[in-house]
């Protein structure tokens, strides 16, 4: 390592030349004129070409004393025969210096360099998330989506300014709190704005007075900010995973310390929906209200009969009947193929999905790799599965040169690929069409659970069927259907017991027959 140097120099100029004195002012006799400057020679850049570090305007030797040697300090860290450390020294201070930065920490800087962190620490969150995301291209894209909505829409604007290597528990909750106020704020403006809708339909066409009302009223609308979806509590961890996912590989590349502050976060606690049933005193409530009971509502036996009897007629009725009684997911019912059903086996391999990437319709894996499955098939199925080919046969002869070849089980008339949004507004107009309480397309595949589970099948194989990875999870979704299966056990067990008196005072019969004799009555059929 060449030795640096010192020296004092001043910007007076020669008056007769106009060319600066530099060392040579008469002036610098005096220690207070000019400034003291530092130069240290680096180690050349790969092309072989000269550098320097130059920083000047220190008041004392003293000062530029100290500075030469803190940065010869940092260009003694890497061993002498190596190069590729000398190069990632000399490169962090000549960017020091083009900068005017203060110099980097001797201990930390010691540190990076002898675990392979970068040097450079400027990274920020932003930037590292947006190279994260960059790389996980391969994954599904609804799966790329989420994790794309999550960054955009709340990891940059919260935590995008920060620097990666500085970021803190204290940051990351005080994002938490941030997304909160926001919800109570969302949720007064959607209120008010949807009070002055209803206030505008209330208001009579007729009339100059009226006509005026209606007009102002709708000026205020057009001021309000637009309806807008809260954070929910349910939605948040998944935000924090999100973050978690990308600093753990941050941590693993060695771009931040061996500590990932999103794991130390505490959220509020959510609730997760239950799936509840479609009992007529729900009915009756949602026909009054408006309001469904829960999120994830499912049908009764009778309800779901109701809907598979509508579609029978229906040129995808097969497709509802797997939905119902196997539970396959939206993506995979329209995606099974030909070479997936085996008709001597009575089953189904559920290998393949269709998924929306915006409006786009692209194959992909199941939603998780317990979700590549084998599904038994009862004999009528496996039959309507045998006749459904023989109609697209039928349909393919029809369209000729124009069918196109997918060899998928379920195609539009002209063997094009179903898409999953019509699919679903399709199911949504057959649910109004039947007269039945209304339920998701994904809440058929919840209903396929309880009448596994009414009909006695244990839980474990009720999961496997579903392709969920855990019991655990099959349990926590229908927590609410077994509870009401236990006190039909229990109703059932007591009457297996013959007594010669009985309750003295027998609980009053409801007016309408509850879910829990339902449920035994389809058990009994079962």
């Amino acid at each position: 390592m060449k030795k640096g140097s010192t020296s004092r120099r001043c910007s007076c100029r020669n008056p007769a030349t106009g060319t600066a004195y530099g060392t040579g002012c008469p002036k610098l006799s005096n220690r207070r004129h000019g400034a003291w400057s530092v130069l240290q020679e680096l180690e050349p850049r790969q092309d072989g070409t000269r550098r320097r570090f130059r920083r000047s305007g220190f008041a004392t030797a003293a000062q530029a004393t100290d500075v030469l040697n803190k940065v010869r300090a940092l260009m003694a860290i890497p061993e002498k025969d190596d190069r590729t450390g000398q190069l990632a020294i000399s490169d962090l201070l000549e960017e020091c210096a083009a900068a005017n930065e203060p110099l980097p920490d001797y201990d930390e800087t010691r540190r990076r360099f002898r675990v392979g962190e970068p040097l450079d620490p400027k990274t920020t969150v932003e930037e590292w998330l947006e190279e994260w995301l960059a790389g996980k291209k391969r994954l599904r894209p609804n799966g790329v989506k989420r994790y794309e909505v999550d960054i955009r829409v709340h990891l940059k604007p919260h935590l995008g300014h920060l620097r990666l290597d500085k970021l803190r528990v204290a940051h990351i909750s005080r994002m938490f709190e941030a997304i909160n106020e926001a919800n109570i704020e969302i949720t007064e403006q959607n209120a008010q704005r949807r009070a002055a809708a209803d206030e505008l339909k209330s208001i009579p066409w007729k009339g100059a007075e009226n006509r005026v009302r209606r007009e102002h009223l709708k000026a205020a609308i057009d001021r309000m900010p637009p309806f807008r979806r809260p954070t929910s509590l349910n939605t948040q961890p998944h935000i924090k995973a999100t973050l978690r996912a990308a600093l753990n590989v941050a941590i693993a590349q060695q771009r931040m310390p061996n500590f990932n502050p999103a794991e130390h976060v505490e959220l509020l606690p959510g609730t997760k929906p239950k799936a509840l049933i479609w009992t007529d005193e729900r009915i009756a409530r949602w026909e009054a209200t408006g309001e469904k009971p829960s999120p994830v509502m499912v049908w009764t036996p009778e309800q779901t009969g109701r809907f598979l009897d509508h579609t029978e007629s229906h040129r995808l009725r097969v497709m509802w009947r797997l939905i119902a009684f196997r539970g396959l997911r939206r993506g995979e019912g329209c995606g099974p193929r030909w070479v997936d059903h085996d008709y001597a086996g009575s089953s189904l391999a559920v290998a393949t999905q269709l998924v929306q990437d915006g409006w786009e319709v692209i194959e992909g894996a199941p939603k998780t790799n317990s979700g590549i499955r084998v599904i038994a098939l009862d004999k009528e199925t496996n039959e309507d599965l045998k006749a459904h080919r023989e109609q697209q046969e039928r349909e393919r002869a029809e369209w000729g040169d124009a069918w196109v070849e997918t060899g998928r089980i379920f195609t539009e008339e002209n063997g094009t690929l179903l898409h999953p949004g019509k699919v679903t507004d399709l199911f949504e107009r057959l649910v109004a069409e039947a007269g039945l309480p209304p339920i998701r397309l994904h809440d058929l595949r919840h209903g396929a659970a309880t009448l596994m589970l009414a009909a006695g099948v244990d839980v474990k194989v009720v999961s496997e069927t579903l392709g969920h990875s855990d019991t655990r999870i099959t349990r926590d979704i229908y927590q609410a259907v077994l509870d009401d299966l236990a006190r039909a056990a229990a109703e059932a067990v007591v009457k297996l017991v013959p007594r010669a008196h009985r309750n003295p005072h027998p609980v009053a019969e409801s007016s309408s027959e509850d879910i829990d004799q339902k449920l035994m009555r389809f058990s009994s059929r079962t």
